[in-house]
């Protein structure tokens, strides 16, 4: 049981505050629902009987979160190539609400992005795996969003150039033995 003013994370919506705790009446069914103030001034309502069994949790703390961070300093993990059955594997990891997992997802999918671009699909995943991560870094860490955001992309940023140099140093080594100059000849004045 969580109360008023507790930060949790609700699967797949990401990380905000009890607000309240309220008694509704829908369809002529009296529960009780925790009434979360999600990033964004999005309010959710989540039955209360039901908030374990679909994975609602706390947020983490700063050392996981630093974790979390760390996800995201290491290389891809391996993927399906076909992208229907790469983009269920993701979905399956966004649903455990595992804030690993996310970052597993939000760092794989990025690679993915600056290595071939993604599908509509997946860019939309991606962007919705970002934001689930981070709503609860920016509540873990108790910072704002831009800085996270920040934090966020640099570090993908940085692992990738370091995962990848050696395609980009190959890249730059041919640019260097075949110089352009424009005139298509190959040859500089």
């Amino acid at each position: 049981m969580f109360n008023v003013g507790d930060k949790i994370v609700y699967p797949m919506h990401g990380a905000g505050v009890i607000d309240s705790i309220e008694e509704k009446d829908i369809l002529g069914e009296k529960q009780s629902y925790y009434i979360l103030k999600m990033p964004g001034e999005v309010k959710v309502m989540v039955p209360i009987a039901k908030a374990e069994e679909i994975g609602v949790r706390n947020i983490i703390d700063k050392s996981s979160a630093e974790k979390v961070i760390g996800v995201l300093e290491q290389d891809e993990t391996q993927m399906d190539k076909n992208w229907n059955k790469r983009y269920r594997d993701n979905m399956e990891k966004m649903k455990t609400g595992d804030i690993y997992e996310i970052a597993d997802v939000v760092r794989n999918l990025s690679f993915k992005q600056k290595e071939k671009g993604l599908s509509t699909g997946e860019k939309k995943m991606l962007n919705n795996a970002k934001q689930i991560l981070i709503s609860e870094l920016v509540l873990a860490e108790q910072v704002s969003k831009e800085e996270v955001e920040q934090l966020v992309d640099s570090k993908i940023n940085t692992s990738y150039m370091m995962f990848r140099s050696e395609n980009i140093d190959q890249e730059s080594v041919v640019n260097k033995f075949i110089p352009f100059d424009g005139t298509g000849t190959g040859t500089t004045n």
